[in-house]
């Protein structure tokens, strides 16, 4: 038998490869860079050789969201092999992908200036970054059981070293080590149902996934049943969301901002991805096993937020709470729910990172400033961050106005036309209880007089362009989902376009 020769369309990676190129880039310009004295009479030090590199690499982020944005507006459909195609540059693949290159170049705008704070400003930290991106993009464009593999272990090997950036702190460590533990039995669960849903179907395209229920029922319910276990771990869905508080307190702040909205991201656009091309709804009991996932999630999430006195881990287990409402989504299975879930995400990205940018920007002298007491009194000494800071967590807390209640209205909305209503009651009684915690923040930045903790008190020109845009989003999108007039720009119907970026998962297979 004479072997098939690939036919490979790189046009369908183009996203993926100016990620790639910057991480080479970033690689060996830290090793010229800091193999140089002075430059043009300048001298180079470490913080001059990270800002150069972090630079790069928000060049290379901004290319790779373009290029995604302009495959969106032009649609179609390009297999990166057609003969069997593992990687597909699509509307859902190529919205998505902006969106996670874009939330990568917020944080490497973020990280600059808060790695010199803390005195780890080491060039490898954005080589990691943009090589975890990469195994985003893949993720997001897969196909096919094999390709989500290999994109998660791109994406997670480098985020498991970068949680352990600052080697001098026990904490960082032990959250390295924490996360790589339980990362890689969450991979290695996931593959056992890959390899089984491959034995009932005899393919590991998504497309041929519907034919193994059909031949072998119980090994690809078993089979899916595992693979769903090692995205509940990626999304932080109880009861596999153990690592999350630990890792989110312990990595650097810049890298928990990261990690907290790509990593979800990316996980939920591969799981709707697969249920969309390779299942479809879900049946009885696979949608029993996802109700109660999303019910444990959301209430478990929301009561362990009350009682925490560090922000970081505050914001950890909001965003459990959050994986609780997109599940709802994910369960609901109909188009319009997917796009909420996609719009949902996207609010995520700005709302998220622009309260973990604030957390970001307090710190002071190699110390993150993340102590819930240590907020008493910012109205005073920082206003502005303050009203930054309530403007996130109001999002979060999905106060009308902002982009965040848009987002929960429109996942709810979905599960109520499906008929989920208890679930939905539920969540919107978790989302009443969320506000005790979001609120906590404001009431001590307002109502305290500072404490003998004093914030940092300048702001670096990336971080403030990082808060400014989450800021302007978070209100924008909250006041204009839907066809807003922007002068200069044109008409953003960012809405509609999540809805329209997963039409094409209900018309595959």
């Amino acid at each position: 038998m004479t072997p098939r020769i690939p036919d490979l369309h790189l046009s369908a990676l183009v996203p993926l490869l100016f990620v790639a190129v910057g991480a080479m880039a970033v690689l060996m310009g830290e090793v010229f860079l800091s193999r140089a004295k002075s430059i043009q009479g300048k001298r180079v030090t470490e913080t001059l050789v990270g800002s150069a590199l972090g630079l790069t690499s928000i060049a290379f982020l901004a290319l790779s969201c373009w290029v995604s944005l302009l495959a969106f507006g032009m649609g179609g459909i390009e297999e990166f092999d057609p003969g069997r195609p593992i990687f597909q540059l699509d509307p859902f693949s190529s919205f998505v992908s902006a969106m996670v290159a874009l939330a990568a170049l917020l944080s490497c705008a973020l990280s600059i200036d808060y790695l010199s704070e803390l005195r780890i400003n080491h060039g490898e930290f954005y080589a990691l970054l943009l090589l975890s991106t990469c195994g985003m993009l893949l993720m997001i464009a897969a196909v096919d059981l094999i390709a989500v593999f290999l994109g998660l272990e791109l994406m997670s090997i480098p985020i498991y070293v970068l949680a352990g950036f600052d080697r001098r702190k026990l904490r960082s460590n032990e959250s390295a080590m924490k996360y790589f533990l339980i990362g890689s039995f969450a991979s290695a669960v996931m593959l056992y149902g890959m390899a089984l849903l491959y034995g009932a179907s005899g393919s590991t395209a998504f497309s041929a996934l519907r034919m193994g229920f059909e031949m072998s029922p119980t090994l690809a319910t078993i089979g899916m049943g595992l693979v769903l276990v090692g995205f509940a771990f990626k999304i932080s869905s109880v009861p596999f969301h153990q690592w999350t508080p630990d890792v989110y307190e312990g990595a650097p702040s810049a890298v928990t901002a990261f990690m907290s909205v790509t990593v979800k991201a990316t996980a939920f656009a591969a799981l709707i991805r697969l249920l969309g091309m390779g299942l479809g709804p879900l049946d009885a009991a696979q949608g029993n096993v996802v109700w109660v996932l999303a019910a444990l999630t959301m209430v478990v999430g929301n009561l362990m937020a009350v009682i925490q006195t560090n922000v970081k881990r505050l914001l950890a287990y909001s965003s459990i709470g959050h994986a609780g409402y997109l599940l709802i989504g994910v369960l609901t299975g109909t188009p319009e729910s997917y796009g909420a879930v996609v719009f949902y995400l996207l609010a995520y990205v700005f709302m998220n990172l622009g309260a973990f940018g604030v957390v970001v920007v307090l710190a002071h002298r190699g110390h993150d400033c993340d102590r819930i007491e240590a907020f008493a009194g910012l109205s005073r000494l920082r206003p502005g961050l303050a009203a930054l800071m309530t403007l996130f967590l109001l999002s979060l807390a999905g106060i009308p106005g902002t982009v965040g209640f848009i987002a929960k209205f429109t996942v709810f909305a979905a599960a109520v036309r499906s008929d989920i209503i208890w679930l939905t009651i539920l969540g919107v009684l978790m989302s009443a209880v969320s506000m005790y915690y979001y609120l906590r923040i404001p009431v001590l930045m307002y109502m305290r007089e500072p404490g003998d903790e004093k914030p940092r008190m300048e702001i670096s020109t990336g971080e403030g362009f990082v808060l400014v845009v989450c800021a302007i989003a978070v209100v924008f999108l909250g006041l204009f989902p839907n066809h807003a007039l922007l002068p200069l720009v044109g008409e953003f119907h960012v809405l509609d376009w999540s809805r329209e970026s997963v039409r094409l998962l209900f018309g595959a297979g």
